[in-house]
C-alpha cells in the first residue's frame, strides 16, 4: 500500500468528479504518495497542526496512470508518485489523520476492511 495526505474537501470533490487530482499533479507532473514508514516526515513538516486531513490508502496494482518510486528532494529515500490523475477505485480506504495535541501526526491504524 501506498498513502496520500489530503483535504477532506479534496476528496469529497473527487468523489463528485470520478477522479483525484492533487494541485501538484498540475504543478509538477504528479501526486505525492509516501509509504507507511515514510508518511510522518512528509505530514509533520507540511501540514503540522492541520485538522482537515485524511489518509488515502491505495493499492498500487489498482492504478490506471504510472507509479515511480524517487528521490525528488535529494533526500535519500525514493517516494512514490502517481504520474496521473488517481483512479477512486484504487483508494481502498480513507483514514482520518488529525493531529495530537501538540500539532504532530502519529500514524493509525490502516487495516484494509
Amino acid at each position: 500500500m501506498i498513502l496520500h495526505i489530503a483535504h477532506r474537501d479534496e476528496w469529497a470533490a473527487a468523489q463528485a468528479s470520478g477522479d483525484y487530482r492533487a494541485d501538484s499533479l498540475l504543478t509538477e507532473g504528479f501526486i505525492h504518495c509516501s509509504t507507511p514508514e515514510q508518511v510522518l516526515g512528509p505530514a509533520n513538516e507540511r501540514f503540522h497542526g492541520q485538522t482537515d486531513l485524511l489518509l488515502l490508502v491505495i493499492d498500487p496494482a489498482r492504478l490506471a496512470a504510472d507509479l515511480v518510486y524517487e528521490d525528488s528532494y535529494g533526500t535519500g529515500q525514493a517516494f512514490p508518485h502517481i504520474y496521473g490523475p488517481l483512479n477512486l477505485d484504487a483508494v481502498v480506504r480513507a483514514v482520518p489523520f488529525p493531529p495530537g495535541p501538540d500539532g504532530r501526526f502519529a500514524l493509525p491504524p490502516l487495516e484494509v476492511i
